[in-house]
């Protein structure tokens, strides 16, 4: 190399040092930036999840004081779960074209408020449950957005960032709804739920002033970690779109996008068909016999039938720190249950690693036998009804386990395809793959929902059974709640 070329390489007065010191801080600045990305994608996707979800169980947490004693209180729960379960049925399978995001989350925002307005303002049952219903529909199109668009980012990375922390919010999501309306409740259920109705809000100010747009994960560290050999591995450059509601340029591939370009019934049910054993089968199950224990019905299933005598200190000291009438086995079940859902929903954003794909359906055997277990428990007594403290350490061992698992089984599946990736090569249409990609993720909430409502539906005989048994060998606690 000439002196010349040396001088035009290398500003004067700088030596090898000089340049390699400030290398190493322009390499820091960048990496900075990109936790701050993260940070803020991590947040966002956060509180999507939990306030999307948050009304969901303040409503069934109000449920006693939303309807009439006289009124049975499955009807809450299935106007929670129903209206849920068509909007995860019909956004996907039925509409057709590109996802407006801005405009659904608008949408979803002012349908959630509406429906709960309608329930704090309205004190006849059938306006009370119109409300519910509008709030279950906003939640359930809500989630399957939000699972949608963390396929917008990427490299791969980023795009499981953003999944784990919406399964985060939405097992925090649990915990806070029932201590949100544990204080709100002494305010009434007008003022109560009105007040929780601006929660909603949230989610389009972080849309808009929080969340990161695709485009800043392109480039630096983030275009090293991009997969080789699929659809989304050619190279980005911004290009206007005039066709993104958020009038900001949006990342595409170089290659050709067509300008209408929509997914057929025949192309969702040939993406639908591979994930049915793999992933919707296994989330069905885990719903279901979770949702006949625990949480998807109002005092039904088998965790209200789990009461015992009520402990005196001198008899069990720690369970008496806990329970001080028979009503308080149930709050007690869901709050173990709440918790340890959370933290297990939490593995992916907490860094843990994620469950292999050949292992996801076993949460929902393991969920089986514990269905089995209790419902042996509560009907029969495993330990006999004068070993109360053993039979207590033994249900909350178990229900410790059953929100891990149904945990777990939720963060992993949508982690899972979120994850997957199709080789199209690249000259394959972006337009079409992006849209592929939304499906796929999009088309699984129709199995927990579905679960859940068949729940809902076998919960109430299930319930009756076994206290009917507990009853014939003597033990009428059931029959006082």
């Amino acid at each position: 190399m000439s002196h010349t070329e040396y001088r035009h390489d290398h500003e004067p007065g700088l030596d090898e040092e000089e340049l390699l010191a400030g290398t190493e801080v322009r390499y820091a600045s960048h990496n900075t930036e990109s936790r701050r990305l993260r940070i803020r994608l991590g947040v966002s996707f956060f509180l999507f999840g939990l306030i999307n979800n948050v009304l969901y169980v303040i409503i069934l947490s109000a449920a006693l004081d939303l309807v009439p004693p006289s009124t049975p209180k499955g009807i809450i729960a299935f106007c929670n779960i129903f209206p849920a379960l068509v909007a995860k049925l019909g956004w996907p399978y039925l509409l057709k074209g590109r996802i407006r995001y801005a405009r659904r989350l608008v949408g979803c925002t002012a349908i959630s408020m509406g429906g709960m307005l309608v329930v704090a303002l309205f004190d006849s049952l059938p306006m009370r449950l119109l409300g519910i219903c509008c709030a279950s529909f906003s939640s359930g199109l809500g989630e399957l957005t939000f699972l949608q668009l963390s396929t917008r980012y990427h490299p791969p990375s980023v795009a499981g960032h953003s999944v784990g922390y919406f399964a985060s919010g939405t097992g925090g999501a649990g915990l806070v709804g029932a201590l949100l309306w544990w204080e709100l409740r002494g305010l009434g259920v007008r003022f109560g739920v009105g007040l929780s109705s601006v929660l909603p809000l949230i989610i389009p100010l972080t849309y808009f002033f929080v969340l990161p747009q695709p485009e800043r994960f392109v480039g630096g560290e983030f275009s090293a970690e991009e997969d080789e050999g699929s659809a989304m591995s050619a190279s980005y450059v911004p290009i206007p779109n005039s066709e993104d509601e958020n009038g900001v340029l949006e990342v595409v591939p170089e290659v050709a996008v067509k300008a209408h370009v929509a997914l057929s019934l025949q192309d969702k049910w040939r993406l639908a068909k591979p994930m049915l054993a793999k992933y919707m089968l296994p989330l069905f199950c885990v719903y279901l016999l979770k949702g006949i224990k625990f949480e998807y019905t109002i005092n039904q299933g088998i965790s209200p039938t789990l009461v015992y005598p009520v402990p005196t200190r001198e008899t069990h000291w720690i369970m008496s720190l806990l329970i001080h009438s028979m009503r308080d086995y149930y709050p007690l079940w869901q709050l173990v249950y709440q918790s340890t859902v959370f933290l297990s929903r939490s593995s992916i954003s907490l860094g843990l690693p994620p469950l292999p794909g050949r292992l996801l359906p076993l949460p929902a055997i393991v969920q089986g036998v514990i269905l089995c277990t209790l419902a042996y428990e509560s009907a029969a007594g495993i330990f006999g009804d004068a070993h109360a403290g053993i039979s207590f350490a033994l249900v909350f061992l178990l229900i410790c386990v059953e929100g891990v698992c149904g945990g777990l089984a939720y963060v992993n599946v949508f982690y899972r395809v979120n994850q997957e990736r199709y080789d199209g090569g690249a000259g394959a249409d972006a337009e079409r793959a992006k849209q592929e990609r939304e499906f796929r993720i999009g088309s699984i909430g129709l199995a927990d929902s579905t679960g859940i409502l068949l729940a809902s539906l076998l919960a109430v005989p299930t319930e009756i059974g076994l206290c009917r048994a507990q009853v014939a060998r003597g033990k009428v606690f059931c029959q006082s709640l």
